[in-house]
């Protein structure tokens, strides 16, 4: 006999747990896109937190990107959404949308391993590693950054197809892939190295370069491109 059914709460989470607090600590740019949307969400359902549903609904459409593609007849047949919830994660993508659209030449470019350090600081305070890709245009206007793994990243949990998923969508040339380190030394390991050259082999067959693979931790950050680690001499 199975026992009863144990669910979570975000109300349960310790404090710094919870995503809106998170949010008041660390600011937006150290939430997951998991974490961004419960918070739009606001509440699950009796059987699950907002978090789980927004994980459900980010793997079931494949990322912001199949969310906005969706409809919204198709948000509101998914388990556990309804006309609010549908109409609240809409008005918010559009928004995004206007805003990029508003001032294009406000858009962050990257040149450098120091201006990714830069964009992505907050990545160097986060408690558990963290893979996410910067989407970049023909002139490294940063178009999008999305978050691919969340928790231990080794090659052989990175799939090269969820690397370059957003990036082949949006028919973006370029990319730099940025990680970070919790034990707070930015040095690459061997396997940093093996990801990288995956990659960079993977691309070449996507037409999207990888510019680089930046570690972020609390000492400081490495570029691998830099340090000739898993790219072709040049």
């Amino acid at each position: 006999m199975s026992g009863p059914e144990y669910h979570v709460r975000i109300k349960d989470l310790p404090s710094l747990q919870r995503p809106r607090e998170r949010l008041r600590q660390y600011g937006p740019q150290g939430l997951s896109d998991s974490e961004l949307l419960a918070i739009i969400l606001r509440v699950g359902s009796d059987k699950e937190s907002a978090i789980a549903l927004a994980t459900r609904l980010l793997a079931h459409f494949q990322g912001l990107g199949g969310l906005d593609r969706a409809s919204f007849g198709e948000l509101c047949s998914f388990h556990g959404m309804g006309e609010a919830k549908v109409a609240q994660i809409k008005a918010a993508l559009e928004l995004g949308k206007r805003l990029l659209a508003s001032s294009p030449h406000e858009r962050p470019v990257v040149r450098s391993p120091q201006d990714v350090a830069r964009l992505l600081a907050h990545m160097a305070l986060l408690e558990q590693e963290h893979l996410r890709v910067i989407l970049l245009s023909t002139r490294n206007h940063v178009l999008g950054v999305t978050e691919v793994y969340k928790g231990s990243v080794n090659s052989a949990q990175v799939r090269v197809a969820e690397v370059f998923r957003e990036a082949v969508r949006e028919g973006c040339p370029a990319i730099v892939v940025v990680h970070n380190h919790p034990s707070g030394d930015p040095e690459p390991s061997p396997e940093d190295v093996a990801i990288t050259g995956q990659l960079i082999q993977a691309g070449e067959l996507l037409g999207v370069e990888v510019l680089d693979h930046v570690v972020l931790a609390r000492g400081g950050y490495v570029s691998l491109r830099e340090r000739g680690l898993g790219f072709p001499s040049e």
